[in-house]
């Protein structure tokens, strides 16, 4: 079987599940809702350009769950997910999921947001694997830091390959969606690239190369 491989955020939703958990947790009354966001938002925007460095955005939008048990954001992300995420599934996406699926492909989403976010939304999208951001836990509770290669640009590539050896798979006929330039890398890595709603640079880069362009809603 050949892998298909999903980008999360602006791929298969029509939004950003960090900033909008990053809004929840103004909801809920831990954070300030304004002055967080404001930062998130400095901060995605730098991650829209390719400038972004995912520690910096890790250790500020990690803050507020320190001391939170996973049980407890657990929880919380379940309703949140019902309420805020799945209204924003491309249809598209759920469809060529199923168009993998019934090929015999193996479905994977490999994200640069954190497990506790992209977990609830996979199981949602009915996709058992995932690669994400992995985040710590000290003595029951989190403690604000992350495990490992973060699964961001050049980051995907590592961790897909760590998974790769591990689960005895290769990447032969194997297909990638993304919506981001910071996917590039992972992108070209694939004999079959293809681009959704592609930001500007994506864009230039797919219509050169002859990349299967999408407009999924």
């Amino acid at each position: 079987m050949a892998l298909a491989i999903f980008d999360l955020d602006e791929t298969l939703i029509h939004g950003d599940c960090a900033t909008l958990w990053s809004e929840q947790m103004g909801r809920l009354g831990w954070v300030d809702p304004e002055s967080f966001m404001r930062k998130n938002n400095e901060l995605m925007d730098a991650y829209s350009q390719g400038k972004l460095a995912m520690e910096d955005y890790m250790a500020f939008s990690l803050e507020p769950m320190i001391g939170r048990t996973p049980e407890e954001v657990e929880h919380l992300v379940g309703p949140w997910v019902e309420d805020f995420i799945e209204p924003i599934i491309f249809s598209d996406a759920t469809r060529t999921i199923a168009q993998h699926r019934q090929a015999g492909d193996r479905i994977l989403i490999i994200s640069a947001s954190g497990t506790h976010l992209v977990g609830p939304i996979a199981e949602r999208l009915g996709v058992d694997e995932i690669l994400a951001i992995e985040l710590d836990v000290q003595h029951g509770v989190y403690s604000g830091a992350t495990v490992g290669t973060l699964t961001y640009r050049e980051g995907k590539i590592t961790r897909l390959l760590e998974w790769l050896d591990q689960e005895e798979e290769n990447l032969e006929g194997a297909t990638f969606y993304s919506d981001s330039r910071n996917d590039l890398p992972l992108l070209l890595k694939v004999d079959h690239p293809h681009v959704v709603n592609p930001d500007p640079v994506l864009r230039e880069h797919a219509e050169k190369a002859g990349w299967p362009v999408h407009h999924w809603v």
